[in-house]
């Protein structure tokens, strides 16, 4: 069985060389959360090079990950067998486990979202399944802080969409609502690109816009709930939050220029968000916001979603 790089990682060095934001924000979680973070971090990152085609018979794979988990089968796959003490131990939920690997295997059918509810959906399977995950690594029990800890994974990952636009088209991909960019396929995007100020260009610009406005949504959220989370946890959040947001700042820098390559955070733009992010300290000694339900509209049926 061939295995990827990052099967083959410690789960410090998956996160270093895979999530260059989130392992930044690890050096304020200590050493044991930081280790569980990079963890569960290094699991879902294999899940992922599965679904990208990154490991010969990598769906496959997924499926019978998905299937011991569901139905509570022996650990078959050496991934989940290495990685069930760890579930274990955490207590993590398996419902949103399955959550993570359906949305997965949905990269594995021709991707065109159709409208926002689709969009949002997939950003919870994908991204905000881990929030509740972390939930569980960052000794955070309160089962007010799942509706915002959602909400921070959906804003990143509308923040990654929003940033490899032009990739995702080249394995043949459109994550962008076609209610919002027209029902353009990854051909299309890939052709615009080299023509900046045409139509298709400008319309997939105007998405990317609007899919930043609404993760600033979602990242609103997630500062919302981060007095949930124990002290150094919450500077940990704060710190990755603000510099996977500053991404799409830059990209918004360029007029949305998704076309201009991919854009990416230096170690002074690190340095100055992490100390902006530190300012979210008073919230811990302010009254919490209540979720905005509205947030979750479309979500109906997931796991942990009320």
């Amino acid at each position: 069985m061939q295995v990827a790089k990052s099967e083959l990682m410690t789960p410090h060095q998956a996160l270093a060389a895979n999530g260059k934001s989130f392992n930044w924000a690890r050096r304020f979680l200590g050493r044991r959360m930081g280790g569980d973070a990079a963890t569960l971090y290094r699991f879902c990152r294999v899940l992922d090079d599965m679904a990208d085609g990154d490991i010969v018979d990598g769906p496959s794979r997924l499926l019978k990950i998905r299937d011991d988990l569901s139905g509570g089968h022996r650990a078959t796959d050496p991934l989940l067998a290495d990685f069930m003490p760890f579930i274990q131990q955490q207590n993590l939920p398996v419902p949103v486990i399955v959550a993570l690997i359906d949305g997965l295997l949905q990269d594995q059918k021709p991707v065109r979202i159709a409208d926002e509810r689709a969009l949002r959906r997939y950003a919870y399977r994908v991204a905000g399944t881990v929030g509740l995950l972390m939930c569980h690594v960052l000794d955070c029990d309160d089962d007010a802080a799942r509706a915002h800890a959602i909400d921070l994974g959906i804003a990143m990952q509308l923040t990654n969409i929003a940033r490899d636009v032009l990739e995702d088209a080249e394995m043949g991909r459109r994550y962008l609502p076609a209610s919002w960019a027209g029902d353009v396929t990854p051909a299309h995007i890939i052709a615009s690109s080299h023509a900046p100020d045409g139509e298709v260009a400008r319309s997939v610009s105007a998405a990317v816009g609007q899919l930043l406005l609404l993760a600033d949504d979602y990242y609103q959220s997630g500062a919302n709930g981060l007095s949930y989370l124990p002290l150094r946890a919450h500077i940990a959040i704060a710190v990755a939050a603000r510099v996977y947001r500053q991404i799409g700042v830059q990209i918004a820098a360029t007029g949305y220029g998704w076309h201009q390559g991919r854009q990416v955070t230096s170690r002074v733009t690190k340095i100055i968000c992490s100390l902006q992010a530190c300012g979210s300290i008073w919230r811990r000694f302010w009254p919490r916001t209540p979720h905005r339900k509205h947030l979750h509209d479309g979500l109906e049926g997931l796991p942990y979603v009320r």
